[in-house]
């Protein structure tokens, strides 16, 4: 009988451009699936992962985080179990760590905060073809960014959610969003406590047109207060977003 008591986190990076997603779903390859295959062919056992949120087909981790439950009390003092992993897994997921956790810790509801990077590309460049959204022509940055300060007024994304999901509510708290130019490149950074389907893509897709000109931030705030998905601007590809942190509480690890 599985142990309630042997619960761990598994952190992980994956390309997302080959998979349609995170969440196993019929006749598609996605990224839960290969894990939880690779797990219990290393285990010896079936595991069942569960993540901390679903990203969207295409969308890429830096870092990720799953739970899953095991009948073995020290998986994570095995060293060559990570190498074990990464050798049955594709060359686009990477397992970094494994940590033991208290038995009722969520790899999705005890994290406190999420942080997303979506990446545009400001020359066309092949070898970002496929982790960026190249965009010819002018952006005003300093629009976007006041945007992100518009954005931090805010707890109701509604406009920004993917229409019919089945999220039980659409608040949440943006602690930072930002707009930089670097390496021509231009990248968002926008952190949460939790974000709702599709909201980050619907965002850079809406901000877009405030950097071009479509959209001035007096419609911005309109979007936001009409709470509806329509208004919005089209969501920007999901081959530029990245899931770049996941923070949780310390005292979960043992």
């Amino acid at each position: 009988m599985m142990s309630a008591e042997n619960r761990y986190f598994i952190f992980l990076s994956y390309r997302g451009t080959n998979f349609h997603g995170w969440q196993i779903q019929p006749n598609a390859l996605t990224i839960q699936q290969t894990l939880d295959s690779a797990l219990s062919l290393a285990l010896g056992e079936q595991i069942a992962t569960t993540g901390a949120g679903r990203t969207d087909a295409g969308v890429h981790a830096l870092v990720f985080c799953a739970h899953f439950d095991s009948d073995k009390p020290d998986i994570n003092t095995d060293k060559k179990l990570l190498f074990r992993l990464n050798r049955l897994l594709p060359a686009d997921i990477a397992i970094s760590d494994i940590r033991k956790v208290i038995p009722d810790a969520n790899a999705r509801y005890s994290a406190v905060s999420r942080t997303y990077k979506y990446y545009i590309s400001r020359k066309k460049d092949p070898f970002f073809e496929t982790s960026s959204w190249f965009i010819y022509g002018h952006l005003d940055i300093e629009a976007m960014n006041m945007a992100c300060k518009i954005l931090l007024r805010y707890d109701d994304f509604t406009s920004f959610s993917k229409l019919h999901s089945d999220a039980k509510t659409n608040m949440c708290r943006i602690y930072s969003a930002e707009w930089i130019y670097t390496y021509d490149k231009l990248v968002f950074t926008i952190k949460a406590d939790r974000f709702l389907r599709n909201m980050v893509r619907a965002i850079v897709g809406t901000m877009v047109e405030i950097g071009s000109g479509k959209t001035d931030l007096d419609g911005f705030e309109e979007i936001i207060n009409g709470k509806n998905r329509c208004l919005a601007g089209k969501s920007a590809p999901a081959k530029g977003l990245f899931l770049t942190e996941i923070e949780y509480p310390k005292e979960i690890f043992i």
